[in-house]
């Protein structure tokens, strides 16, 4: 199995139902595809990975190689073994990573200004990618045969003028790492929120998935490509027809991975529960449903202490607080 790579085209007619078709088969059996012909201009998306590689060359490098827990971890374990004429151990529990979140809502965030042009050009690409988001979302929702706006609604926490789900950026860096067999680029996780869009690098890889056999599957570099991934509040809301699915990143020994993984979340104090128009019916008439009903801040207080655990628990958590 290979990540599935869609083009969305101009989702009239025919070329919408086929566009439809295939990121429905995708969310259901993978979770991940790679979406081309989204409509994020070429323009500012070669704008957004300059600014981001300038920003990380001159702010953020120079600490990594430096400050950072992961450096610090491997030199002692280096170390360790120097001089004790053994094996290095494992770096466990840290990951070879360096990045920041955008909070695009926050008024007194504090933007980068190196280089001058980032806050800018983020700003930009925020307000096409959250356009880009919610157009997928609609187009979720109406596989699923759910009214129109019932994804965008709920991850809202309602239809109200202060009801407004929760949108940022991650920008990472996996730079080389000197020992890939002791250290994790990213370790194994789902993600926890809605849907996220990610804009990879298109030159050095190590994103993989696992799929429904338990296989890592690569999802390669691809130019002018989005990389679209199902979050677990998304997987909850289909009782589980999408998919949230398992992914790392992993170390690489040369080149610098640049990722920009958008987050299309839901705010704090939305309620999530599968479908109503999902749940299955029994014989004696009792709904069944997979997932239990709970506050999407519960289940990031619990994401917080197991995001790298397995999924399962983190559901049951947030089902014995009986929301």
């Amino acid at each position: 199995m290979a990540i599935p790579v869609i083009e969305m085209g101009s989702l009239i007619g025919n070329d919408k139902e086929r566009f439809m078709a295939e990121m429905g088969k995708a969310c259901e059996e993978v979770g991940f595809f790679q979406l081309k012909g989204h409509g994020i201009p070429v323009e500012l998306m070669e704008r957004v990975k300059k600014v981001c590689s300038e920003h990380y060359n001159h702010v953020r490098e120079p600490k990594f190689k430096t400050e950072s827990v992961p450096v610090k971890l491997l030199n002692k374990s280096l170390m360790e073994a120097e001089l004790s004429s053994s094996e290095p151990k494992k770096v466990e529990n840290v990951d070879w990573e360096d990045c920041i979140v955008l909070q695009y809502a926050q008024e007194d965030y504090p933007w980068p200004s190196d280089p001058s042009e980032f806050k800018e050009t983020m700003m930009e690409f925020g307000k096409e990618i959250t356009k880009l988001a919610e157009s997928l979302l609609e187009l979720l929702s109406e596989i699923l045969g759910l009214e129109k706006g019932y994804l965008k609604r709920t991850l809202a926490g309602g239809d109200g003028p202060d009801d407004k789900a929760f949108f940022g950026t991650k920008i990472s860096h996996y730079p080389p790492c000197p020992r890939t067999d002791l250290v994790e680029g990213l370790r194994a996780h789902t993600d926890a929120g809605g849907l996220i869009l990610l804009f990879q690098d298109d030159e050095v890889g190590g994103l993989q998935v696992l799929d429904n056999t338990g296989r890592w599957i690569d999802a390669p570099p691809m130019k002018d490509t989005l990389v679209i991934d199902i979050g677990d509040q998304l997987e909850a809301i289909s009782n589980g027809r999408y998919r949230s699915a398992w992914h790392r990143v992993l170390a690489t020994d040369s080149g610098n991975r640049m990722s920009v993984a958008s987050f299309y979340n839901p705010s704090l104090d939305a309620v999530i529960s599968p479908a109503p128009q999902l749940l299955s019916q029994p014989k004696e008439g009792s709904e069944l449903s997979l997932y239990p009903k709970f506050m999407f801040g519960d289940y990031m207080n619990v994401y917080a202490q197991q995001k790298f655990l397995p999924k399962e628990p983190r559901f049951q958590a947030v089902a014995a607080l009986q929301y």
